[in-house]
């Protein structure tokens, strides 16, 4: 069998820019979540049997707790915040696992989810959803891929290094010195993605990264300021490193028969309706009958 981990957040947040909203008889805002739930459904039908969907319940998470200016939901649009927990009761009204973060983030659940499927010799393929660059952490060879469905693009190990220059294990140091301006902490003063990449390809974690240019077997354009630098900020580094590592101890599924789509709820006629998608619930019946 094969494994689907979807960012829930990530797709909420493609639909709500990428396409017209629509607003429900009550005047509220729906477009987004709606658009998810009918691309979960067509996973479905594609032929996804064992499916989590990992969303933030709430922006902010234990990483606001280290660092002051990591990201939060300060100036986020209320139309697409207040879709949060209706995006949450649709998903669970269709019968797919639901990974609600609160304290972790739903990166963090794809990781755990990931590393607890990847054991079970049961599974083929675990496919992690979504184009996030702090997920490549977690590609394993042939087993963990990450899988941009929206460029239809998967990466395994070779793709990862080609596209960043590093390997999967060195991605969290590789944020850790270029930053990540999406998750709102800033990396060194000189260190992006080409100088951290190089760097790291020779020395894989930021521990093992000399701290004077002088004793670097490398060549690195502006390579003595770049050490000078790691040395002075080594602390922020280290720090940053720990903010772009995935927590493995998010709460999620013992097992992968847990993830194993069974059909709807009985609560997803109320929500279709919520939604004005009557066709939620007879896709969805549809999709029952032929797959049980």
């Amino acid at each position: 069998m094969d494994v689907h981990l979807v960012d829930g957040t990530y797709e909420l947040f493609r639909q709500f820019f990428g396409r017209p909203g629509h607003l429900n008889s009550a005047g509220r805002e729906v477009g987004a979540t709606r658009a998810v739930l009918r691309n979960m459904l067509s996973m479905l039908d594609d032929g996804a049997t064992h499916i989590a969907v990992a969303t933030d319940s709430v922006i902010e998470s234990f990483r606001n707790d280290l660092y002051e200016g990591y990201k939060s939901g300060d100036g986020m649009d209320p139309d697409i915040l207040q879709q949060f927990p209706l995006l949450d009761d649709g998903l669970r009204a269709l019968g797919l696992v639901t990974y609600a973060m609160i304290e972790y983030e739903a990166d963090d659940a794809m990781g755990a989810a990931a590393a607890m499927a990847a054991k079970d010799p049961r599974v083929g393929r675990v496919f992690i959803c979504t184009p996030d660059k702090d997920m490549a952490q977690c590609v394993r060879q042939g087993k963990v891929l990450l899988f941009d469905r929206r460029k239809e693009k998967i990466y395994d190990v070779d793709d990862v290094i080609e596209k960043f220059g590093v390997p999967p294990e060195s991605i969290p140091d590789y944020l850790g010195l270029m930053g990540d301006s999406a998750d709102g902490f800033p990396g060194l003063p000189g260190w992006g993605a080409k100088s951290s990449s190089v760097v790291l390809a020779r020395y894989g974690h930021i521990e093992g990264i000399p701290l004077a240019a002088g004793q670097w077997d490398i060549t690195v354009r502006g390579g003595a300021k770049l050490a000078k630098t790691l040395a002075d900020n080594l602390d922020d580094a280290l720090l940053f490193r720990r903010i772009a590592t995935l927590d493995m101890a998010a709460p999620v599924s013992a097992s992968v028969d847990d993830l194993q789509w069974s059909g709807p709820t009985a609560e997803l006629p109320a929500i279709a309706a919520e939604l004005d998608a009557p066709d939620l619930v007879t896709k969805a019946k549809k999709l029952e009958e032929r797959t049980h």
